[in-house]
């Protein structure tokens, strides 16, 4: 293990200027002054890449794999974010997803027509092959078979 001084230990928060490239960073302020606004999920870090000596601004790799220019003033905290097995936490019942906000995913098939193309029928019946319509949304665009249903100023 390598040892570190007093100033650059873990918990500290000061301006990134003052971090050696290859620190694990947290808590990241985007303007200076303005309080930590990046990497404060659990378990989550960050880490400087290059520090270019003409300009003010410092590279950064993010949790989500971009790299994001930072002003070397902005002040960051050294080490992860703790609780990093929130995510593995297992949610016991429905009631659980509910308070978290999430709401419950309803299959067309299960919906009336007038909720969804794939919806109605008698009993458990298919929405797919020479009767039936493939898969599509529900505001009727097709899901498979390649179709490009994003936004046609993303494409371009």
């Amino acid at each position: 293990m390598f040892s570190l001084d007093i100033s650059s230990q873990v918990g500290s928060c000061m301006p990134i200027s003052m971090m050696r490239i290859g620190t694990i960073i947290h808590n990241i302020e985007v303007n200076p002054g303005q309080g930590g606004k990046l990497v404060r999920a659990a378990g989550t870090s960050a880490k400087i890449l290059k520090e270019p000596s003409a300009s003010k601004l410092c590279l950064i790799k993010l949790p989500s794999g971009v790299e994001k220019l930072i002003d070397t003033q902005c002040r960051a905290t050294i080490g992860v974010v703790s609780n990093s097995e929130h995510k593995d936490k297992k949610l016991r019942k429905a009631g659980h997803s509910r308070w978290l906000g999430r709401r419950p995913v309803v299959r067309g098939v299960a919906m009336n027509p007038v909720d969804h193309p794939h919806g109605g029928g008698e009993g458990k019946s298919k929405s797919s092959g020479c009767r039936g319509r493939g898969s599509v949304t529900p505001w009727g665009k097709p899901t498979k078979g390649g179709y490009k249903t994003g936004p046609l100023k993303k494409r371009k």
